[in-house]
């Protein structure tokens, strides 16, 4: 093994709260100081790259870390399982932190100029395709699978503080000191998160999930991991059910909710409001996992509240009033984040901890690298049929999600431990 580990605890040490175990406390504040740090890097590039060239030449900045990501993040999976997630996590925080720093010194003693925007961006895209199945695959090297769901929900909580307050830190940063006092402040949140991560200690795979053979170079890894998922009663249909799930999900509340709030007059605040009101359900969602650490016949939940909140996201295509689509946006944000934070329970549960960074890389280039993809369609479908129809097709086809995870009997009877 390639992590500090300790040995596997006993059963009653490896059930205790996850909420009181001070390596998993230590752990999600690591997580959450670069997601902070994430969201004010976010917000000091795009500021950056609007100063520093055109709108068009700033969406490609912006877009830049897109493209590695996505090709890169199966391979990022390998590299988790292969090192080992802690180990990954702490370089990956480590060289996105330095790549940070760098361009705040730059744009301190240089004015802004895009070719460093565009190289920091593809150098936070390679590293995130590393980062994000390590994060995935981390949790259930910590502590118990009885307290994997209650994790989901503490990590759900962190996701949905650094939103709040990550753009408000970096648009502060750039008031104070332009856009190279927004990076370094960037880049000392995510720093952070290294001694933390480097306090965090790691248990050992038990004998039954420690490395199977036959994966003896990273392709051999990769496909064995893909025949894994392919074989797996509860994992091959839980990854149907997310695709299906975020491609319905994604043009609605993204572009989609853009030219909604345009259409109805409600402008940019109200769409702010909006998407507080999905903020509020989807926090409220995760909230109750980390209460309750366990929701049970966690597959039917997962259908019916896919299915509900595909209800939902049709109906927000035909409100006509502010304070309804607030409210419908609470409910999508509620159902949306109790199915979503179920899905990642699972994933956490059911999988190996052996190929734990693979079947997390492929859920995250479901989810991140797949389904936005479907916005620029959304868009022109909305351009063409308007409104109405668009919202209803998403609604559909996030609605299959739901019928696979109640039809599909391994999924239906899937039960979070504990």
């Amino acid at each position: 093994m390639t992590d500090t580990l300790i040995p596997a605890p006993a059963a009653t040490a490896a059930d205790a709260p996850a909420h009181r175990d001070p390596n998993v406390l230590r752990w999600l504040a690591a997580y959450t100081s670069s997601m902070l740090g994430d969201g004010v890097y976010y917000l000091a590039l795009s500021w950056a790259a609007v100063q520093a060239g055109s709108p068009a030449q700033a969406g490609l900045v912006m877009s830049a870390s897109a493209l590695p990501r996505a090709v890169l993040m199966l391979g990022g999976g390998v590299i988790a399982d292969r090192l080992g997630p802690r180990r990954v996590v702490i370089g990956s925080d480590a060289v996105r932190c330095a790549a940070v720093l760098a361009v705040a010194a730059l744009l301190f003693l240089t004015t802004p100029r895009l070719w460093p925007l565009a190289l920091l961006a593809l150098v936070f895209g390679t590293v995130d395709a590393v980062f994000m199945p390590a994060v995935g695959a981390l949790p259930a090297r910590l502590t118990g699978k009885g307290q994997l769901a209650r994790v989901q929900g503490m990590r759900g909580l962190a996701i949905r503080f650094s939103n709040v307050l990550g753009a408000p830190l970096g648009g502060l940063g750039v008031a104070v000191g332009g856009a190279s006092a927004a990076f370094a402040l960037a880049g000392l949140l995510i720093a952070v998160s290294v001694p933390l991560l480097i306090s965090v200690r790691v248990r050992d795979l038990p004998a039954d999930d420690a490395p199977r053979p036959g994966g003896t170079t990273a392709l051999g890894d990769l496909a064995a991991g893909l025949r894994y998922i392919r074989h797996h009663r509860v994992l091959a249909p839980l990854m149907l059910a997310i695709a299906l799930g975020d491609f319905g999900f994604v043009g609605p509340l993204n572009v989609g909710l853009t030219l909604l709030a345009d259409r109805r007059g409600w402008g940019a605040s109200g769409m702010g409001w909006v998407l507080a009101g999905f903020g509020v359900g989807a926090g409220a969602a995760a909230l109750l996992l980390a209460v309750r650490g366990r929701v049970p016949r966690a597959g039917v939940v997962i259908g019916c509240a896919c299915t509900a909140g595909s209800v939902a996201i049709g109906a927000l295509g035909f409100v006509p009033a502010l304070t309804g689509a607030v409210v419908v946006a609470a409910l999508v944000g509620l159902l949306a984040g109790l199915s979503g934070a179920l899905c990642g329970a699972l994933l956490q549960t059911c999988a190996d901890p052996a190929y734990l960074g693979r079947v997390t890389a492929v859920a995250g280039l479901v989810s991140l690298g797949l389904a936005p993809l479907s916005m620029p369609f959304a868009a022109a479908a909305i351009g063409t049929w308007g409104l109405g129809p668009v919202y209803v097709v998403s609604a559909v086809v996030c609605g299959l999600g739901g019928v696979v995870a109640l039809a599909v009997p391994g999924l239906r009877r899937a039960e979070l431990p504990g």
